[in-house]
């Protein structure tokens, strides 16, 4: 198992979010985040004064899946979240050791939320 987490602009993540639901990946947690790297600052004028603002917005996807999803996971976040520019964002891959479902006590990869594409209720 794999914990992956991407940082990526606001704008890509719908897209990223309905292609990995139609490829039975349905379980993302999301964060709003703030960070720098190689963007470094935007300079804004306010009320005439100029201001740097360091920290860039960005969301945090994150998600759990069995290793032979890893490249699904992360093609597709490189499909939407790619512009060729600066500030595009990162994708980390984590080692899982274990997974355990709280309700039943279950471990293991059996845990995780995969699904084929039929088998998500419509209306998610």
């Amino acid at each position: 198992m794999k914990k992956i987490e991407a940082f990526i602009r606001h704008e890509a993540f719908e897209s990223i979010r309905k292609d990995l639901l139609d490829s039975g990946i349905p379980s993302l947690s999301i964060t709003d985040v703030k960070g720098s790297g190689r963007q470094k600052g935007i300079t804004e004028s306010y009320r005439g004064s100029e201001l740097v603002i360091h920290l860039r917005p960005k969301l945090k996807i994150e998600c759990v899946v069995d290793d032979s999803e890893v490249t699904t996971v992360c093609d597709t976040i490189l499909k939407y979240a790619r512009t060729g520019e600066v500030g595009d964002g990162k994708i980390f891959i984590i080692g899982v050791e274990d997974a355990i479902r709280i309700r039943t006590g279950e471990r293991g990869a059996s845990v995780l939320q995969s699904h084929e594409a039929e088998e998500i209720p419509s209306g998610v």
